[in-house]
């Protein structure tokens, strides 16, 4: 869902905020209406047909109203002409939001009707566009739920593809009104989990740069760079493992080092939508410094259950029950390997000392190996509200109360340190079934993660951590696919945008090579000359503009603002 996510998120967002002042105003009509059109119509699917099309605009704040001809908009959107409607709002608004409403009307997603359709169908598409409903209504002032389906699956089945002014065409009513009420509320509401996210991310920068030491930071030039490539010569191998208990078969990429020792095993866990490719760089960085790295295909939440969603041959991106089957896979793997590795004497495995590496589902899997524990109290709150709440990944985490709710046994012992890379973690665990991990942990977060925020799912979970050895790595203006390797775009169901995926992900990549080596050689492995390379010094060495780093080790709860989920 992560790939699926992004491709339906949206477009474009103003880069200028306006001001939420009294809603005569005219540049605050069409501030309101350029953040509708950029930040609200997001592709949903549909089924219906009709020769009616809206022809207004309409924007409503009690008995205030204030409308724009569609018409007008795509006259200056194809021709980039400003008819009499379209330019009595020209002198409120700069020269740059009136191009941003250009590329934002014309701005063409590149998913099939079939694609839209069938995620849109599924539980958490259907939320979604509940809550699209709340602001882009009706001409009768009813929710647009079943008026933006259909908009958007003729849309979709349209020549010129799926594009914003091509819904607009094709909504079944004469008009659309903008509930400008709640979009001010939710603006309000957004503005200030934004403010809040800053806050804390400038004092985990500002922590970050105080503990580091200013000559430990040069002395790092002088040390081996563990963004390289280690020296260790390793082979892969492709395993197929068939687990009878829960008729699951899967595969597993296993990457074994040349070494005289029996290595420690390191199992990485892809997200959701993704597979084990993904992560195919940070396993041969691993490999070469003497870690076995084994990396299983999590088939109920992968590329290819994603690509059968889009194609109708499944009716969700994952069954609740992956939740499970995901910790299971990778305890399945591990038993498998102990038996091969007590059968057979090139192996030279240590199973004893593991380590897990997950991103976003994955890291939700990691976090449950490691110990953290389901908790179906915090689900059932939390969940009351999703319609509130701009989590996106609680439509994801909501899933898991599908599950019969009991004592689900997930922690595996012989896994003594995890890396969670980008995880879901604030309701399926909650403080309460965080703070039971005992192991070290490492925590990365991304500034500008918009699938699983930081603030939410990474910044207050790493504040709930009991173990003494936790590290907290932030990458400043990093995306939820800023870690993820390179794939064959022709091989992905859905295609990322560039603007998705953030700048320069390569460097970010780099990071994780960096960290995990460091993070594993000293919690694994037991190397204490790796240890410095865990620390702010570290961190402030190797950052790196357009994605700067930071590490620490600890962030006091009494830090945070009053959360606000």
């Amino acid at each position: 869902m992560n790939r699926l996510l992004a491709a339906l998120s949206i477009r474009a967002r103003l880069k200028k905020r306006y001001s939420v002042v009294h809603p005569s105003s005219k540049s605050t009509w069409l501030g309101v209406l350029l953040g509708c059109l950029g930040f609200w119509l997001v592709p949903v699917p549909g089924t219906s047909s009709s020769a009616v099309a809206a022809e207004r605009i309409y924007i409503s704040y009690g008995a205030l109203e204030r409308s724009i001809s569609v018409a007008a908009l795509e006259a200056y959107a194809k021709e980039g002409k400003l008819d009499d409607d379209l330019a009595a709002y020209v002198d409120y608004i700069s020269p740059q939001q009136l191009a941003q409403l250009q590329s934002v009307l014309l701005a063409r997603i590149e998913l099939s009707p079939v694609a839209v359709s069938q995620f849109l169908y599924t539980p958490q598409g259907e939320i979604l566009l509940d809550r699209l409903g709340q602001v882009i209504q009706t001409e009768a002032r009813q929710p647009g739920f079943y008026a933006l389906r259909a908009a958007l699956i003729l849309a979709a089945a349209d020549p010129e593809g799926l594009t914003l002014l091509n819904v607009l065409d094709k909504f079944p009513t004469r008009s659309i009104r903008i509930n400008l009420r709640r979009s001010l509320q939710i603006a309000e509401e957004l503005q200030r989990l934004i403010n809040q996210t800053r806050q804390e991310l400038a004092l985990v920068e500002q922590q970050s740069t105080a503990g580091a030491n200013p000559q430990q930071v040069a002395s790092f030039s002088q040390l081996p760079d563990l963004r390289q490539p280690g020296q260790i010569s390793w082979r892969k191998q492709t395993y197929t493992l068939n687990d009878l208990h829960r008729n699951r078969t899967f595969l597993a990429d296993i990457y074994f080092p040349e070494v005289t020792e029996p290595a420690p095993v390191i199992v990485i866990s892809h997200g959701l939508g993704s597979d084990r490719t993904s992560f195919e760089y940070l396993a041969e960085q691993l490999a070469s410094y003497g870690f076995a790295v084994a990396v299983p295909e999590h088939l109920g939440s992968n590329t290819a259950q994603l690509r059968a969603l889009l194609s109708g041959r499944a009716n969700e991106v994952a069954q609740p029950n992956e939740f499970i089957n995901r910790p299971l896979d990778v305890k399945f793997l591990l038993d498998q390997l102990q038996l091969l590795d007590s059968s057979n004497p090139t192996f030279k495995l240590n199973l004893q000392q593991v380590g897990v590496i997950g991103q976003s589902f994955g890291g939700y899997t990691a976090l449950a190996l490691a110990g953290a524990e389901l908790n179906f109290d915090q689900l059932e709150k939390d969940c009351v509200t999703l319609n509130d709440s701009w989590n996106v990944s609680l439509l994801l985490q909501c899933r898991a109360l599908q599950l019969p709710p009991n004592q689900y046994d997930l922690q595996d012992e012989r896994i003594k340190a995890a890396i969670a890379i980008n995880p879901i973690t604030s309701s399926l665990f909650g403080k309460a079934g965080i703070s039971q991990i005992k192991i070290p942990v490492m925590i990365v977060g991304s500034s500008a993660d918009t699938f699983a925020p930081i603030l939410s799912e990474q910044l207050l979970p790493f504040s709930w951590l009991s173990t003494p050895e936790k590290y907290f790595a932030l990458i400043r203006g990093g995306t939820h696919f800023s870690t993820i390797g390179q794939s064959d775009p022709a091989k992905e169901p859905v295609a990322v945008p560039t603007q998705v995926i953030g700048p320069n992900p390569a460097i970010a990549r780099r990071y994780m090579d960096a960290l995990s080596v460091a993070f594993f050689q000293t919690h694994l492995a037991k190397a204490p000359q790796y240890r410095p390379y865990l620390s702010s010094s570290y961190a402030q060495a190797i950052s790196q503009d357009p994605l700067n780093l930071s590490l620490l080790q600890s962030l006091p709860l009494t830090q945070f603002a009053p959360f606000i989920r």
